[in-house]
Formats: structure tokens, C-alpha cells, sequence
């Protein structure tokens, strides 16, 4: 059985959504189900709700790509 979830977003958000759900070639509906499950599962996991997110909190160490690819490969030697 299942039950209707009327929400309202705003303007901005819907069409993040319409646009995220045609990438993925699913109806709307369908992504937004997927979407809402899949927060509930990473949630019930124990796992923070955006990966990147949680990455980018961590404040580790950044630069230019070429200069950490150069640092890297002077510690293999």
C-alpha cells in the first residue's frame, strides 16, 4: 500500500530536483523516493548525511592537485 506525500519546496529546489532526476532518467516521484531512502539508510548506518560534506569539515590539508601529486610521488622515493 501506499500513501500520498504532498510537500511544498521552493521554486529553486524543484528545479534542482526536475534536473537531478532527469540526469538520472527517473520520474520525479521515483528520485525523490530514492532520495528519502537513501538518507534513512546512511542514517540508521550511523553515516553523516553527505560524505563530501563531512569531508570537507574534516579541514584537512588542501592545495594544488600538481603539487600534492609531485609531494606524493617524492615520498615514494
Amino acid at each position: 500500500m501506499s500513501n500520498r506525500l504532498q510537500i511544498l519546496v521552493p521554486e529553486a529546489l524543484d528545479g534542482e530536483v526536475r534536473k537531478a532526476a532527469e540526469r538520472a532518467r527517473l520520474p520525479v516521484g521515483a528520485w525523490v523516493r530514492r532520495a528519502i531512502e537513501e538518507k534513512l539508510d546512511r542514517q540508521g548506518a550511523g553515516l553523516p548525511p553527505d560524505p563530501l560534506a563531512a569531508l570537507g569539515e574534516l579541514a584537512a590539508p588542501t592545495g594544488d592537485i600538481e603539487t600534492m601529486l609531485a609531494e606524493i610521488e617524492a615520498g615514494r622515493s
